[in-house]
């Protein structure tokens, strides 16, 4: 059986200024669980937070 060969150390991947800026667009994703008080429940809740200037939102809705 032959040894595994080893493997080399990866850099840390740098990410450009232009996929910085796409990421920071991107919507705020929270999740939290919990236990309802009776023990019986298990609640998921997800908060998305996604923020856009009201210049966007008079384009759209007009």
């Amino acid at each position: 059986m032959k040894k595994p060969q080893p493997v080399e150390k990866q850099e840390a991947a740098k990410l450009s200024s232009i996929k910085i800026e796409q990421l920071s667009r991107q919507p705020i994703i929270e999740s939290s669980i919990s236990k309802s008080e009776d023990g019986k429940w298990v609640i998921h809740k997800t908060i998305i937070t996604d923020i856009k200037p009201v210049s966007y939102f008079e384009k759209v809705l007009a």
